[in-house]
Order: C-alpha cells, then structure tokens, then sequence
C-alpha cells in the first residue's frame, strides 16, 4: 500500500480548519463575535433592568414603609428557594444541575412575564386590589430575575442544565 496516498488521506490538510484548536478549556467552541456581542449588550440590558427595579423596589420601601420593604426583599430571595424541591435526591448529581422535580417551579419562578403580568394586573385592575407592598414585591421579584440574567443565570433545560 502507497503510504504517500495515505498520508494525505488521514492527515490533515491546512485548508481543513477545525475548531480544535480554538476549544477552551471545557472543550466548547467560542462563540461567534457577533454573538458574543449580542449576549454583552443583552446582558447590561439585563443589569439595567435590575437596577432600575432594584431602585423601584428600595423607593416603594421608603415611599411605603417597614412592610413595603420586607415583602421586596422576601420576593428577591424567593425565587431561589425552588431549589429546595428535591434536595433530598441531589446527592450525585453534576455540579450546576438543579432536580428535573424542581425544574417547572424554577422556570415559573424565573420568567419575568409572571411578575409583569401580575404589575399590569395591580396597575390597570380595581382599585381594591391596589395594595403598595405587593407592588414593591412585584418589584424585587423582577429585580432579581433580572440580576439572574444578567450575571448569566436563565431558565432550565427539563433535565435541570442552565440553557444556552
């Protein structure tokens, strides 16, 4: 056999570019510049949003009260605590994978049209149900969506991985 012929056949050429040499340390391929991109001004959207419902918060606080303010603090650690459903059965589990049992009360917990939806509710419905601490809670739910977002942490795939 004609090792000539064969070597051009398993080596290979420098017209063959693959991503191996460009793969980082856990063997993921970088993104495009454009994406990346897009993902650097998403996410400072996403922080501004935070800060914004994070001054909105602290301002309905100050504007309403002891009450206004714990419920906007109790409703920024809230969402977090659906990690809770199934800690039992995350022994061996990978590290950064939540319980596929607690995966729909994250993602419910961690969509920023739930909180919205409840603030168009509060804003446009009767006046009886117009309350200033849970607007301050809508709030710091919202803020900490947002804080999530932006430092890169979304919603779940059902098996409990970070999505892309």
């Amino acid at each position: 056999m004609n090792t000539a012929a064969m070597s051009t056949i398993t080596a290979p050429s420098t017209a063959d570019t693959t991503h191996a040499d460009t793969t980082d340390v856990a063997g993921r391929v970088p993104a495009p510049r454009g994406r990346r991109a897009l993902s650097v001004t998403r996410r400072t959207a996403w922080l501004l949003n935070a800060l914004f419902w994070s001054a909105f918060a602290v301002l309905e606080a100050v504007n309403h009260g002891w009450l206004a303010g714990l419920l906007a603090v109790a409703f920024f650690i809230a969402p977090d605590l659906t990690f809770l459903v199934g800690i039992g059965d995350a022994r061996g589990m990978a590290k950064g994978r939540l319980q596929p049992r607690a995966v729909p009360y994250y993602n419910t917990a961690h969509r920023a049209l739930v909180p919205l939806a409840l603030m168009t509710l509060y804003t446009f419905g009767p006046p009886a149900l117009a309350w200033p601490p849970a607007f301050a809670a809508l709030c710091g739910w919202l803020a900490h969506i947002s804080y999530d977002r932006a430092f890169g942490y979304g919603l779940r795939t059902k098996e409990g991985f970070q999505r892309d």
